[in-house]
């Protein structure tokens, strides 16, 4: 029994040393990150090219793409270079969610001791049996039941004891509040007795090459320095043999359900593939996943005006975007990440077939439309419609299996302009129909 026991663990052990041996780790000094060929993965240049006019219409600054810690796209838009630095803006959530599980596993706090143990009593303006239910924990888990929308002068990313207000008991409410968030820099800030900025070159930057900084609570870098933080994680905080995040446990609690009313949020750390969701600034539970196009494992850290760190365990794959914003409602997910997913995942030539304008299988008519397409299928089922408009932005999509021969599609709220249309058959083969509204 002890040798079966034995065997068993070796083989863990031998499975997880060929992981990390797959993944590259570029220098700490220097420019030298190496790449694959787009063409090695299958990549079409054509679909490259469509994805980087996408991301140039969508106000993009920098996008890369790594597969095994390698790069396979880099692409830097306008007057924004390599060496350009902007900010992550709530992607910097995920920074601190990692640097305070370093804190805890260095002995400096507990994230279930009282925040109060770190801060002091009255920090925030909550009666003080209410302020003793805040733990670190619900802090970085986003449930610590102040008061996200605070009168006026205080807005949600307000530190200040008055904006810091009693609404619901620690841990029954869910509330994306960033002002809260941000009181979990100043718990680690004081048990270390350091600056975060500090703490941060230390633990994270000198040991992996990242070179940004901390202002005013929110951080700033290059393109690249996001990347590394992804291929950090992707390696569940190891980076090359250095062992950054050694609390194994605290880890797979950050990228997991933190709490039972948010399915989508680890540690600061948002999730796909959950069954439900929750959003900043709304008390509702919505059914369905965060990004329905991307990978159901993926974890990212997600920040104002469409900052992006995607991790993608299942493929070894890390995505970063920085820019402005690309448009529509996007304090989390927004209708961006879902699009872009879709580009990505048509990389590759051989995942799906895109044919545009052919009559393959479909009859797509009257074209111009006015009111209503209609769609006769005449061989094979239909397991997803989408409408896309001009910027590639979806404004319709079915993702039932459809198995009727004719469909009719309402496109009488349209506006007047050049739409496509993409059906996907049970076989993920796509085909793209421009469709004219008149």
């Amino acid at each position: 029994m002890n040798k079966t026991i034995t065997f068993f663990f070796a083989i863990i052990l031998f499975s997880f040393t060929v992981k990390t041996q797959s993944l590259y780790f570029p220098p700490t000094t220097g420019n030298v990150w190496d790449s694959i060929l787009p063409s090695n993965l299958n990549y079409c240049q054509a679909r490259i090219d469509s994805l980087y006019n996408y991301l140039q219409v969508k106000n993009t600054k920098s996008f890369i793409l790594l597969k095994d810690g390698k790069r396979v796209l880099e692409k830097y838009f306008g007057t924004y270079k390599r060496d350009s630095i902007f900010y992550w803006a709530s992607a910097s959530k995920s920074l601190a969610g990692f640097i305070t599980g370093v804190a805890q596993q260095k002995g400096f706090i507990n994230i279930n001791n009282q925040v109060s143990q770190y801060l002091g009593t009255g920090w925030t303006s909550a009666p003080l049996a209410k302020e003793n239910l805040i733990t670190v924990k619900n802090l970085i888990s986003m449930n610590s039941g102040l008061e996200d929308a605070p009168p006026l002068p205080c807005d949600n990313e307000d530190t200040a004891k008055a904006c810091l207000t009693y609404l619901a008991d620690a841990g029954t409410r869910w509330a994306y509040h960033t002002g809260a968030y941000r009181k979990v820099q100043d718990v680690v800030s004081n048990a270390v007795g350091q600056t975060y900025n500090a703490i941060t070159n230390n633990w994270i930057e000198n040991q992996t090459g990242m070179s940004g900084f901390w202002l005013q609570q929110v951080y700033y870098s290059k393109a690249r320095d996001m990347a590394r933080f992804g291929l950090l994680n992707l390696n569940k905080g190891i980076w090359n043999t250095d062992t950054i995040m050694k609390d194994t446990a605290y880890f797979r609690a950050m990228v997991n359900t933190s709490q039972n009313l948010n399915k989508a949020y680890g540690y600061l750390w948002w999730l796909n593939g959950k069954s439900s969701l929750m959003t900043p600034g709304l008390q509702f539970v919505f059914p369905g996943t965060l990004m329905s196009n991307a990978p159901s494992d993926m974890y990212c850290a997600l920040g104002k005006n469409d900052q992006k760190i995607y991790v993608v365990p299942s493929t070894n794959m890390v995505v970063v975007r920085q820019g402005n914003t690309a448009g529509g409602f996007n304090l989390a997910a927004s209708a961006f990440d879902n699009v872009l997913w879709d580009y990505i995942n048509k990389l590759d030539c051989s995942v799906t077939n895109i044919y545009e304008n052919t009559p393959l299988h479909y009859k797509l008519y009257p074209n111009p439309v006015t009111d209503e397409l209609s769609i006769e299928n005449a061989t094979l089922n239909i397991s997803k419609i989408r409408v896309y408009d001009i910027l590639g932005n979806i404004i319709y999509e079915d993702s039932q299996s459809i198995k009727t021969s004719s469909i009719h599609l309402d496109f009488s709220l349209f506006s007047k302009a050049l739409y496509f249309v993409e059906i996907e058959d049970t076989n993920k083969t796509c085909v793209r129909y421009k469709i004219m509204k008149s």
